[in-house]
């Protein structure tokens, strides 16, 4: 069973003497893995303990002594999850699927017993599942951010007896809309919910608890959330600096006014239900979000991982926790060596930053008119001759999540020795996304 270093979880808590800023995490573990897998076939991925410790401290310590809900889609592995929510300052999970919280609150562990579904669902199996089971019902919320999703779960219910209404959360649109009097001039952020305003939510809420058959109420709204992609998903720190500059500007504007409007829909909201949960936040704005004070948890997931996407954020240093290595099969030509696979590609918009980054040996990059390819990945760089066929090449990811959709398991690296595997989500025979 894997568990987290105490050292390094308190040295993620730490703050260094230098006006706030934190400890150094862990040395870039690439080189001890390299030999500690020197024995096993790849593709492979490791899991350096240390880092993985550091960073759920880091978390912490960011949060400001709110409570962190665990992102499922960054981690995919119940034994890494199971690890960080025995943390204090850790609860709860933020799941992707329906069908993925059914599985981890059936968990016979009791680990799972908190699963906030972070996207509304069309899955009328799962969603019947969920009604006719009374644990399930009570460990399990959905989200919602339109009278159309309650119509349509109301429908797929119509036939099932009511044993007690489903839980629900209201999603607010967190993006920010810049306006010069009434022309909104962008719309910065993700495309999400259409719940925008006090009354927009409030409308909402009533329309939920409003919903009964044959006396019984249908869903009950415990929780809101809003997760500010803009802020928690963008690098604030970029090579250029009138870039960051303006960025900076911008995600200051956007949280000022988020604040003002969360606080808002949350008392308007709360006229019509006693709230829960009060969620915001993601990996790269957790000290922001936790500066709101209608915020009760946050979320974050990415950032126990500390893939490439943070490498670039002026607020924090995750550790890197997570890497994958392939191994070499070709040598089509000097200064080129060619791994097997390699296409392991980032979510979000297309581009270099989503492309997996090789980073041992040193001295390895992509072809710019092959990229990372789906059964072979061409690198060119001064270290290519001294590979040989069969040695490994190791590479960061751009995002957490799908690099474990790739591998049954994440090798434990725990001070330069392996030390057991820790399921993933595939390697258990799950794929829900």
């Amino acid at each position: 069973m894997l568990t987290l270093s105490p050292a390094e979880l308190a040295r993620g808590r730490s703050v260094a003497d230098d006006g706030g800023a934190a400890v150094r995490p862990p040395a870039d573990p690439w080189v001890r893995a390299d030999a500690a897998c020197a024995q096993l076939p790849g593709p492979l991925a490791i899991l350096d303990r240390a880092a993985l410790s550091f960073n759920a401290g880091s978390l912490l310590r960011r949060a400001g002594g709110k409570t962190i809900r665990v992102a499922t889609k960054s981690i995919r592995s119940r034994g890494v999850l199971a690890a960080v929510l025995a943390q204090d300052g850790f609860a709860g999970l933020l799941a992707y699927t329906l069908p993925e919280a059914l599985w981890l609150a059936a968990d016979p562990s009791g680990a799972f017993a908190d699963v906030l579904v972070g996207y509304p669902t069309a899955d009328a199996p799962a969603l019947r599942v969920l009604a006719g089971d009374d644990v399930l019902r009570s460990r399990v919320t959905l989200m919602v951010d339109s009278v159309e999703q309650l119509e349509w779960m109301e429908a797929v219910l119509a036939e099932l007896p009511v044993r007690g209404p489903l839980r629900v959360a209201l999603e607010l649109d967190a993006s920010y809309r810049p306006r010069l009097g009434w022309r909104t001039l962008a719309h910065i952020g993700v495309r999400r919910s259409p719940v925008r305003t006090a009354e927009d939510a409030a409308a909402l809420a009533f329309n939920a608890a409003g919903r009964t058959r044959r006396g019984t109420q249908l869903f009950t709204v415990v929780g809101l959330m809003a997760y500010e992609a803009q802020v928690a998903g963008l690098p604030d720190h970029p090579a250029n600096p009138a870039k960051a500059a303006v960025l900076g500007r911008i995600q200051a504007a956007s949280m000022a006014e988020l604040a003002n409007r969360r606080r808002a829909v949350a008392a308007a909201v709360g006229g019509a239900a006693e709230l829960e949960f009060v969620n915001g936040g993601g990996t790269g704005s957790l000290e922001l979000t936790a500066a709101d004070t209608s915020v009760t948890e946050l979320a974050a997931g990415s950032g126990l991982f500390g893939p490439t996407l943070f490498d670039h954020y002026s607020r924090f240093s995750p550790a890197h926790a997570v890497g994958f290595a392939l191994p070499v099969v070709r040598r089509p030509g000097p200064g080129m060596a060619t791994v097997l696979g390699g296409g392991w590609i980032a979510s979000g918009p297309t581009g270099p930053s989503r492309a997996p980054t090789p980073v041992h040996p040193a001295g390895l990059a992509l072809l710019a008119a092959e990229g990372a390819g789906e059964v072979q990945t061409p690198l060119r760089g001064s270290a290519a001759d001294a590979l040989r066929i069969g040695d490994k090449v190791w590479f960061r990811h751009g995002k957490s999540g799908e690099v474990c959709e790739h591998v049954d398991g994440l090798h434990v690296l725990d001070g330069g020795r392996l030390d057991g595997t820790v399921a993933t989500y595939r390697g258990e025979g799950k794929a829900f996304l």
